[in-house]
């Protein structure tokens, strides 16, 4: 058996020597992806003093983590098609949640279809892609993109003592379905989540020293917002306070925030249920820490972490509040901005605060595996970056979302300016040295930059009559 030493050795030269010449004869690295469904960067690592997220804390303390990592689209079919495939919204062709991505791009190869061609087992529990198709077993296969990017992919629900509420009420008076919170019966293996860390560790136990890559799609804290009851005791009712709005924020345009039924809904909500919406929100998402501290946990009784890449982040971000939204697909950096954090074997942990876009997790994780992307991928290797943190990153990250035939906005963020065109007509300027908070929109005050700014957006396309 190889030296630790001598295996450390040889994932360096993998990992950061950067050539598939250089790394054919060193080991493969695992690859463990965590994608957790409308997690926004509310967690202690950074900087939220209430929630309680003490195993991505941890984590973060071994990784990298990436401040500014930009989603682009802000919804989770969208988002998971571009950076699974490493291409923007407008090439993959899926802007929306009913999309199948193989309907749009049918050869495309998708990162997990990379590492499992390059002979690694590939698995994915719960949500990677999005999930769809109901109980129609063939569709939902598709959905999973079984079998091109897995050999096995495998979703889960609540038992029948986890679907046992204690405490919760439906937020809209059955307006928005979703839009409901519950503190259940059970424990942390009678909903989804805990069994998805459960099935990963197994999978990782049974797999030895053959090479994986395995997707760990946790549900939580997306809608609807159930958690078992214990993490529900973490935050007291009242306990939290809720975002207010400045008093000079402006109004955003029409179609940036407010809109459908979604916004008629939030528009009602009394703090109560502002406040349950966000006590909930945390209670699952410290529900969901748990169960990615027990895949850890195995990492470490395992002793895999030399010789494996762990990536977690969340698909976008989210409004808790803010702009009176509950909800994400909008182009604030609330929604836009998604957590990301990266540790690999010879890395060293630090905190990376330069502009850095979803796309850049494929050719990151290729290089990593001494692999060759495919061509004409969208974004750029982390791997500068994660060799040195400190490094600069990107000058722009871009966004887009949709909102009906010929209506769509496109959004640019910079250093310090965030820009966001709309199709109607209207427009948005942030100055995020004056205003992170995305709060005052001075688009008239700053002719100059918005001129540039819009330069490197997409061809407008003419004004849609309203």
């Amino acid at each position: 058996m190889k030296s630790w030493f001598h295996r450390i050795c040889l994932v360096l030269i993998c990992g950061l020597g950067v050539g598939p010449s250089a790394a054919a004869a060193a080991p493969k690295l695992n690859v463990l992806l965590i994608a957790v469904d409308d997690l926004r960067d509310t967690l202690g690592c950074y900087g939220n003093t209430v929630v309680r997220t003490p195993h991505l804390d941890r984590f973060a303390a071994r990784a990298v983590r990436f401040d500014r990592a930009y989603v682009q689209y802000p919804v989770c079919n969208a988002s998971r098609s571009s950076f699974l495939t490493g291409l923007r919204p407008d090439q993959t062709g899926v802007t929306d949640n009913r999309t199948l991505l193989r309907d749009r791009l049918p050869d495309v190869v998708t990162l997990p279809q990379l590492l499992k061609e390059d002979g690694r087992h590939s698995a994915a529990f719960g949500k990677i892609f999005h999930l769809g198709g109901g109980r129609d077993a063939a569709l939902r296969a598709k959905w999973m993109d079984l079998p091109r990017s897995w050999h096995t992919a495998q979703s889960f629900e609540a038992t029948a003592l986890g679907r046992q509420q204690l405490a919760g009420r439906d937020l809209t008076a059955g307006k928005l379905a979703w839009c409901k919170w519950g503190a259940m019966d059970g424990g942390d293996d009678d909903q989804p989540d805990g069994q998805i860390a459960r099935a990963v560790i197994a999978q990782i136990e049974s797999l030895g020293d053959q090479p994986w890559v395995i997707g760990a799609g946790f549900m939580k804290p997306h809608d609807p917002f159930v958690a078992p009851q214990p993490y529900f005791d973490l935050y007291p009712e009242n306990s939290l306070a809720l975002h207010r709005a400045p008093a000079d924020q402006t109004p955003a345009p029409p179609l940036a925030v407010g809109f459908g039924e979604l916004g008629a809904a939030f528009s009602k909500f009394t703090d109560r249920e502002r406040l349950e919406f966000l006590r909930a929100y945390y209670a699952c998402t410290s529900y969901m820490d748990a169960q990615v501290g027990r895949v850890f946990a195995a990492l470490d009784r395992l002793r895999l972490w030399d010789r494996t890449v762990v990536i977690f982040l969340g698909d976008h971000g989210y409004h808790l509040g803010e702009r009176d939204w509950w909800n994400k697909n909008t182009l604030f950096e609330r929604s836009c901005r998604a957590p990301l954090l990266i540790a690999a074997p010879g890395l060293k942990p630090g905190v990376a605060r330069g502009l850095v876009e979803f796309v850049d997790l494929y050719p990151t994780v290729a290089e990593l595996c001494g692999l060759a992307p495919p061509p004409r991928l969208a974004g750029q290797s982390l791997a500068p970056l994660l060799r040195d943190p400190a490094a600069p990153g990107k000058s722009a990250a871009f966004t887009l979302v949709t909102r009906g035939p010929n209506q769509r906005g496109d959004s640019v963020r910079t250093e310090r300016w965030r820009y966001t065109r709309w199709s109607d007509g209207t427009a948005e300027l942030y100055d995020h040295a004056a205003d992170p908070g995305e709060s005052r929109n001075v688009v008239a005050a700053h002719a100059a930059v918005v001129a540039e700014l819009d330069r490197l957006l997409p061809a407008a396309p003419a004004p849609q009559r309203r």
